[in-house]
């Protein structure tokens, strides 16, 4: 399946990557970028292997989500015939806050 991010998320990923690389250097920042485009192909061949997301539950469509390292999780619904990313979070925020991202986005 394809693989589709939100104006949103392609955002805070960038903003994420920025950051890894001024505080981590260059090469932190595209071991990230790796990990974040190997994730993104897992998906697209496993669509449900996220689990579905608790923040979430109360929401019309099914969202799950997958962690990338152990401070950024990729948020995600499958429809029809593509998976739609609706959020990048940073794990160490709060999460209702970050629910508030996708409940916009509905």
């Amino acid at each position: 399946m394809r693989v589709r991010w939100n104006d949103e998320s392609k955002k805070r990923l960038r903003q994420t990557a920025q950051y890894i690389r001024k505080v981590y250097g260059e090469k932190a920042k595209e071991g990230f970028l790796l990990e974040v485009r190997y994730t993104n192909t897992l998906l697209g061949q496993n669509p449900n292997m996220g689990p579905l997301e608790t923040f979430l539950s109360d929401l019309p469509s099914k969202y799950r989500s997958i962690v990338v390292r152990s401070q950024n999780k990729i948020v995600y619904r499958v429809v029809d015939d593509h998976i739609e990313v609706v959020a990048f979070w940073d794990t160490r925020r709060e999460p209702k806050k970050q629910a508030e991202q996708v409940e916009g986005h509905k």
